[in-house]
């Protein structure tokens, strides 16, 4: 099996995101091989960029994509981060947009 892979960490956890929206980062970490702490930069990063939006539901968290949002590269400005996870089997979520302010 090779040592990398076409997705970048960023990539594979918004994936994962995706698809399990309540998961805790142990279970992000466990998924893409990598600490925890390195799992809760990631989000973070995520989060930060507006990718990603964390709502605390009791003790837990529940993550939310915004999916409208443009992919980050200039090349790739007309598509959208809901069409690149539909792109690749995810499911359109049943979560309307966040708006932040």
């Amino acid at each position: 099996m090779a040592d990398w892979s076409f997705l970048t960490n960023h990539a594979r956890a918004l994936l994962f995101i995706a698809q399990e929206p309540t998961a805790r980062l142990r279970d992000l970490a466990a998924a893409l091989d990598v600490t925890e702490r390195t799992a809760y930069g990631i989000v973070a990063d995520l989060a930060d960029a507006g990718y990603v939006h964390k709502v605390k539901e009791g003790r837990r968290n529940r993550y939310q994509i915004q999916a409208h949002l443009p992919l980050p590269e200039n090349v790739s400005r007309e598509r959208t981060i809901g069409e690149v996870l539909s792109l690749l089997g995810v499911p359109k979520p049943k979560n309307p947009p966040v708006m932040t302010l």
